[in-house]
């Protein structure tokens, strides 16, 4: 039996970007791997929720699942409702905008499938791959975040705030999550750290980055929560695990 790949689509308002995502990811041929999408609409007030149910009437031979929040919560909260629905080995994070290349799951699949590695960061500031040229405070920001994320990890990540991360399935299952929001990156990275044995490596990927005007959603006030839950989720909440005392 083949494994498979679980890829967790977190949606809100998207409907400009959703079909084309989807189209992508369902059409890509990974040797040897299933996929699973699991689409989480967020309470989208424009038409994602219309066209992912006709993206599904028109390909049923295809495993793509939606399931619709009652109201909006956050990007975080998406994906642990995706993480709990996920039924692969593996299991992937996709923005539901083309910022990010769907064929570079390959590559992230790579140190997984040849037993090296339990998680895969994908970096957009290493490798030779193409990356947009947009927001230079963003890109000092990120820097910033990983810096001060790695002091108290004790990891050397470069993008810690990238949405692509690859994780053996029953680890991620397995983590106790409570961030709603965009603090889910350093939560999660906080917490993964400091499971013993845990293996973490990470790839270079392009990065097709949008402005505010093509729909751009974090902004700089998510960049002080984020420091707050480096701080929060390293220093004083450290539980790591759900069945965790």
């Amino acid at each position: 039996m083949n494994k498979r790949l679980s890829v967790i689509i977190p949606a809100y308002n998207e409907g400009g970007t959703i079909l084309d995502i989807l189209q992508k990811v369902a059409g890509l041929e990974i040797n040897g791997i299933d996929k699973e999408i699991i689409v989480v609409n967020d309470c989208s007030t424009d038409d994602t929720k219309a066209l992912v149910e006709k993206f599904i009437s028109r390909h049923s031979d295809m495993n793509v699942k939606l399931l619709n929040q009652e109201m909006n919560q956050g990007k975080g909260a998406a994906i642990h409702k995706g993480i709990d629905l996920a039924s692969g080995e593996y299991l992937i994070i996709q923005d539901a905008d083309l910022e990010y290349d769907p064929e570079e799951y390959r590559d992230l699949l790579k140190p997984v499938l040849n037993g090296h590695a339990d998680v895969v960061y994908g970096s957009r500031f290493m490798g030779a791959n193409p990356h947009r040229i947009l927001f230079f405070w963003h890109s000092i920001g990120n820097k910033i975040l990983t810096s001060v994320s790695n002091m108290f990890t004790n990891l050397n990540l470069t993008d810690m705030e990238t949405c692509y991360k690859l994780f053996r399935t029953e680890i991620i299952q397995r983590i106790y999550l409570k961030e709603k929001r965009f603090g889910f990156e350093p939560e999660v990275t906080a917490k993964i750290s400091r499971i013993p044995g845990i293996r973490i490596y990470e790839v270079g990927i392009s990065y097709y980055g949008r402005t505010y005007d093509e729909g751009k959603k974090i902004n700089w006030k998510d960049g002080f929560h984020a420091i707050f839950c480096i701080l929060k989720y390293n220093i004083f909440s450290r539980k790591i695990f759900i069945d965790q005392k």
